[in-house]
């Protein structure tokens, strides 16, 4: 799986190059955590794995390229259109044109399996260090845990298709140890979701005997009990787990309150952390969230709107009273477009796209309760709708509550999860996880995909079955 072509890359030892930052200390360590001598060398190893989260195939992209997991699903999807401003480089994705062969796909699992096995060196090693400092080792493997559960579920999501928590379909390789020579197979998605659930609750029983908090006050750096929460109640969505969703997105509301309207546009500019359980740290020189998308500073004076929020979907905003609408988009250069990445509150007089990714938001956790409800139906449908109309009024002002079951419940909350999470990772694997068509508005072409089409799950790239015959079978249709 994790074969030796790619080990080259995966494995080169960390180098970041400020030391200002949490996130930009300069770990080096051996691939094998031989050199690894003390707790501090394995607090700087994590801070590699939490690094990688920043690659241009992850979260992070420069101009144009893939930022595959905060933009790349809208453009996958419905939420934006292709622009004469485009450079061509999503092209492959949003017209879904991609094979075995896609370098960006490629890219993409590479990038997920290095922070997986920056996660394993610091997880396999670290309980070497248990009789001097229990706390600090619970700490630090508990967070590495929590990246790789969270990176696996990742894959899974692209890779796999399907979802259900039972599912006997071919997963993605679970990797728990740091090990060059393995080949493994696929194992199937249940196997898969045995290992995550394992994971994030093993990590989150560790939180409970730590020597100090994971995040400094007013930090969301790094993943504490509250994200592992949130991470829990996203994958039990998925795994159509519904008590348990309802329950962990339950308890992330509980440490997390919604942002007030004067404070939600503080989030997108790093001023406040607000409602967030986690983000991706980024300061300058380290790629952006949102590029590909809209960048800012090329070219300079206008930026970049390669592709534009939907006509449809703005439209669908209460443009006066919703503080989405102004967080999110904004004109520039006569067009509208997509800001709300645009810049940290001390760069907003001259934006340059760098500002922190947040994972998890509590906003998302009201949606997920709100669609678990509504899909148990029958007495579940009042508390269904009452998370829909608490969301809404945190967000709009002078919202008046509404009254809706069935179908047109569902829908609303489907249609809100589009308006709050734009850009935010989530709506092709909305539509995925639903089995619904995709259908774009104001398009003149590649406007339709079936839910039967092959391209709703990535395929395994081509050279990693190449190296490993053993985690065939490849995905339908490629």
């Amino acid at each position: 799986m994790i074969t030796k072509r790619f080990l080259g890359i995966l494995l080169l030892a960390c180098s970041f190059v400020s030391c200002k930052k949490v996130l930009d200390v300069s770990p080096q360590y051996s691939l094998e955590g031989k050199d690894l001598n003390s707790i501090e060398d394995y607090e700087f190893a994590l801070t590699g794995a939490y690094a990688s989260f920043r690659s241009a195939n992850y979260y992070g992209a420069t101009d144009g390229s893939s930022n595959a997991f905060v933009c790349l699903p809208d453009i996958l999807s419905d939420n934006v259109n292709e622009t004469t401003e485009s450079l061509g480089n999503e092209r492959v994705f949003s017209r879904w044109a991609y094979a075995e062969d896609e370098n960006q796909i490629e890219n993409t699992w590479i990038a997920a399996y290095r922070i997986i096995t920056r996660a394993n060196i610091v997880e396999n090693n670290i309980d070497q260090f248990a009789s001097e400092n229990q706390g600090a080792v619970n700490r630090i493997k508990s967070q590495a845990l929590a990246i790789r559960a969270l990176v696996h579920f990742d894959l899974m999501r692209y890779f796999v298709d399907a979802y259900d928590r039972n599912s006997t379909s071919p997963g993605v390789p679970y990797m728990t140890v740091y090990d060059y020579e393995q080949k493994p197979p696929r194992g199937t998605v249940k196997e898969d979701y045995d290992h995550i659930d394992q994971d994030l609750k093993t990590a989150k029983t560790l939180m409970n005997n730590m020597d100090k908090a994971i995040n400094a006050s007013g930090s969301r750096a790094y993943i504490e009990a509250s994200a592992i929460n949130a991470i829990l109640a996203r994958m039990y969505l998925y795994s159509n787990q519904l008590d348990s969703a309802i329950k962990y997105a339950g308890l992330a509301i509980s440490a997390r309150p919604l942002a007030s309207r004067i404070v939600f546009p503080d989030i997108w500019t790093d001023a406040s952390v607000a409602e967030v359980f986690w983000s991706c740290v980024f300061e300058t020189g380290e790629g952006t969230p949102g590029s590909n998308v809209f960048f800012p500073v090329a070219p300079a004076g206008t930026g970049r709107s390669q592709y534009r929020p939907n006509p449809t979907l703005v439209a669908s905003y209460d443009q006066v009273n919703d503080i989405r609408y102004s967080s999110y988009f904004k004109a520039i250069s006569g067009r509208l477009v997509l800001s709300k990445y645009l810049a940290k509150a001390a760069q907003l007089g001259k934006p340059d796209g760098v500002v922190n990714f947040k994972a998890f938001r509590t906003g998302e956790m009201y949606l997920i309760r709100a669609e678990a409800y509504a899909r148990k139906g029958g007495t579940n449908e009042a508390a269904a709708l009452a998370d829909l109309n608490a969301l809404r009024a945190a967000r709009i002002t002078g919202y008046a509550p509404v009254v809706l079951t069935g179908t047109a419940l569902t829908d609303a909350i489907q249609d809100e999860r589009r308006k709050e999470l734009i850009c935010e990772g989530h709506r092709f694997f909305d539509l995925k996880r639903t089995t619904r068509t995709i259908n774009r508005a104001n398009c003149t072409s590649f406007c339709t995909l079936a839910s039967t089409n092959r391209a709703w799950t990535w395929p395994i790239p081509q050279p990693e079955i190449d190296a490993n015959p053993a985690i065939l079978p490849q995905n339908p249709g490629y």
